[in-house]
């Protein structure tokens, strides 16, 4: 009934052979429905004739369609093309989209399709290295069966376990996916796909947490991890011309706090890194446009590693 209403918004007025067609249910089934939306108060009016059909009491609107400009420009924004391919859905996709332009009121086309025209969504890096996921078609299976699943993973020590899991669902952090299942044990753990090299999917069923909230608790997991990531905080002062290149290095570095400019003109910075020896390699990147004021030990250690190139490239 609420595709009838829809399909007389879009279309203006239409036969009961047309909506039965379009439906696919028989001309019996349509004029039923359309005396039952007439009950519940939705003006459906019917004109005899040779030109005659059924449509809706001119100006009426369902609250269905009657969207904002910005909800239209929600629904129709382009997802990552790249993790609909990966999920086989990109051509499907598309169709459901067509569908729902069909649906809305003729007057709404023109800005629901403007919207891919000014917005692309594409969630890879420029040297993006697209991890192969041998399991994927099993994993994608799994999280709809609600039987568990027993995989061969790879941590990232190198070390291969055989586990049996519950799947509850798949999350794509960036382009990569991670599974997220439940331990036998009961705990909820997150496993990198590309690490899984072997999955099957077992007979055996099991209830999912009802109060199990998929997007809520990977907000949550990816808090955790970044609060229990190690930290190497270090003060240094940057030369002028290197400032603007410091934030896009490629590497995972942080900058925390910003001083006061010296009297030559330097910058200094707080900046914190995962551990020791990447605050050494970022450092000697900058050379002689970027020197260490504290830690102290960081000092001798740059020191050290620099004399120690001097004399590689000596020999």
């Amino acid at each position: 009934m609420v595709s009838i209403v829809l399909l007389l918004q879009t279309h203006g007025r239409m036969t009961a052979a047309e909506l039965s067609e379009k439906l696919e249910v028989s001309e019996r089934t349509i004029y039923r429905d359309l005396e039952a939306l007439s009950g519940t108060g939705i003006p459906v009016i019917a004109e005899r004739g040779r030109h005659g059909g059924w449509s809706l009491l001119e100006n009426y609107r369902t609250t269905l369609t009657g969207l904002k400009e910005s909800e239209i420009r929600t629904l129709f924004l382009s997802p990552s093309t790249q993790l609909l391919e990966d999920l086989g859905l990109a051509r499907t996709s598309e169709e459901a989209r067509n569908k729902l332009i069909a649906s809305l009121p003729s007057e709404y086309h023109g800005k629901a399709k403007d919207v891919w025209n000014r917005i692309h969504v594409d969630t890879s890096t420029w040297r993006d290295k697209k991890e192969k996921i041998v399991t994927f078609d099993v994993l994608k299976d799994a999280i709809w069966s609600d039987c568990k699943i027993k995989i061969n993973y790879q941590t990232a020590e190198g070390k291969a376990t055989e586990r049996v899991v519950e799947p509850l669902g798949l999350v794509a952090k960036g382009s990569r996916w991670y599974l997220i299942a439940c331990k036998e044990d009961g705990e909820f753990r997150n496993y990198r796909a590309s690490r899984i090299e072997y999955a099957e999917l077992t007979d055996e069923p099991f209830e999912r947490p009802v109060d199990f909230d998929l997007a809520s608790y990977w907000k949550s997991s990816t808090k955790s991890f970044i609060q229990k990531l190690p930290t190497y905080s270090v003060w240094v002062e940057a030369a002028p011309s290197i400032l603007p290149r410091m934030t896009f290095t490629g590497r995972f570095v942080q900058k925390i706090e910003t001083g006061s400019e010296t009297v030559e003109g330097w910058t200094p910075i707080r900046l914190s890194f995962d551990t020791k020896e990447e605050a050494i390699s970022y450092i000697l990147g900058f050379a002689a446009q970027m020197k260490v004021i504290e830690p102290e030990e960081l000092k001798t250690e740059i020191l050290s590693a620099a004399e120690a190139t001097v004399l590689f490239y000596k020999k």
